[in-house]
């Protein structure tokens, strides 16, 4: 069976192995997420800047609109590094008056994506965001990143109303 851990090849997973590795990276975010002082919001994002999974700590509305944001700031690191030769995105860290927003690769996939209050201490966020990021990163399969949209997708789906609107 295909787990978080990645113990399986991607290749051979059955829609079982992907759900259940779905299920596992999305819990491995929410505990990222709830066990990390001063996180305030957590997602992590495809490489073609799609959802791919969402903290349980705010509306899925703001997480769309953090994805566009993390999207955004992944594009402008890449930017950075083709112009400069830096190599591939390790963390981007905003500073912003009431708080912080960070971006780590995940693997070669996706990005993290975390919203942080002011007081959060930065070294300990980062080094949780590059645990989560070993942990999950080892798993995400272009299956897996696939499935993971898909999930995020059904979510949102049965949470708008169903119907015409009048």
């Amino acid at each position: 069976m295909s787990t978080s851990t990645g113990d399986t090849p991607t290749g051979d997973a059955t829609p079982t192995d992907l759900r259940a590795a779905a299920a596992d990276f999305t819990w491995l975010l929410n505990r990222f997420a709830t066990e990390t002082a001063g996180v305030v919001d957590a997602i992590a994002v495809s490489s073609d800047g799609l959802l791919i999974a969402v903290s349980e700590l705010r509306e899925h509305a703001d997480s769309e609109r953090l994805a566009a944001i993390v999207s955004g700031i992944t594009s402008l690191a890449a930017g950075a590094s083709g112009n400069y030769g830096l190599g591939g995105l390790n963390k981007v860290i905003i500073d912003l008056e009431g708080g912080h927003v960070l971006v780590s690769a995940i693997g070669s996939g996706a990005v993290l994506g975390v919203v942080t209050d002011k007081e959060a201490k930065l070294g300990n966020i980062a080094y949780e965001m590059t645990v989560f990021a070993n942990r999950a990163g080892a798993a995400l399969s272009p299956q897996l990143v696939l499935e993971l949209k898909n999930t995020v997708d059904a979510g949102r789906s049965r949470s708008r109303p169903r119907g015409r609107l009048r």
